[in-house]
């Protein structure tokens, strides 16, 4: 039985979050008093030491990790720390997966990324004997392939910059049961010039990255689109932007697509720093969307 994410939680990076204890389980209480159902962890550390301290702090909120680097956090740290919060924090925790990009493994380990698939797959047979429920294990899948994988092996897929068009692709390939959450980028901007400039700043990276590059194409962009900063067809599909009917709208897409739950990242112009502001904007109307 897979956990209950509700239809919309919040996405945040680990290196926005307060360092201290204490303060991430005051912040975790405030997210958790505006009825936002989850929360996920990205660039999450396999000591699960934020997602411990958001649990800790809260009741009835549920952390994803989006992702566990499958090359950086080592399968039986992982399965320790789980294994504790699992037992304090009963269905309130996904671990989610993935096989990360070439170039900041490689760097980041000394180890060559090649047969990224075949790796994954050894790391999920690790957590299956280390006891780890595959109902509790999630995976970041762009193509076809890791999809199935996605779908076969554990509770669903967490697609990262995506479109709805992806989403609906991803429910095909999928099936009806797995759970499909998909990531959406927004911006709470109406102005063109300023929302995507922000835009662009939280997508620089990614844009540099061949898998999101390649999932990218498949979805029809194209080079030119890709080049640079991304052409403004590019920006305006992946980051919705504007008042918050128009990023509901899009939230709204990808569950007509076949989502069960959209991680909404909010950018904002300090990407360091959690846009709490901006949550208690979302709070109200991710509330309203919150029943099927």
């Amino acid at each position: 039985m897979v956990l209950e994410v509700g239809r919309i939680g919040l996405w945040a990076a680990q290196r926005q979050w307060p360092t201290d204890v204490r303060s991430r389980a005051e912040v975790a209480a405030e997210v958790a008093a505006m009825g936002i159902p989850t929360l996920w962890i990205g660039g999450a550390s396999g000591d699960l030491e934020l997602p411990a301290a958001i649990l800790d702090g809260t009741e009835g909120l549920v952390v994803g990790t989006s992702i566990l680097n499958i090359w950086t956090e080592k399968a039986d740290i992982v399965a320790d720390h789980y294994a504790m919060l699992a037992k304090a924090h009963p269905d309130r925790l996904l671990l989610g997966f993935g096989v990360g990009h070439r170039d900041p493994v490689e760097k980041l380990t000394g180890r060559r990324w090649e047969r990224p698939v075949e790796v994954l797959l050894d790391y999920l047979d690790t957590l299956d004997e280390l006891g780890v429920p595959r109902s509790d294990q999630a995976l970041a899948a762009l193509g076809p392939r890791m999809l199935g994988i996605a779908a076969r092996r554990t509770a669903g897929a967490l697609p990262y910059l995506v479109t709805p068009e992806h989403t609906r692709r991803a429910r095909e390939i999928m099936g009806p049961d797995a759970l499909l959450a998909p990531e959406q980028k927004i911006v709470l901007d109406p102005d063109p010039g300023s929302a995507r400039a922000v835009a662009r700043q939280g997508l620089a990276f990614y844009l540099r990255q061949p898998n999101y590059a390649n999932n990218l194409r498949r979805l029809g962009f194209t080079d030119a689109d890709l080049a640079g900063t991304g052409s403004d067809r590019l920006v305006d599909a992946l980051v919705a932007w504007g008042d918050l009917d128009t990023v509901l709208a899009r939230i709204a897409e990808h569950h007509q697509a076949g989502a069960d739950h959209v991680a909404v990242q909010v950018l904002t112009p300090t990407p360091t720093q959690l846009p709490l502001a901006q949550w208690d904007r979302l709070a109200g109307a991710i509330n309203a969307l919150a029943s099927p």
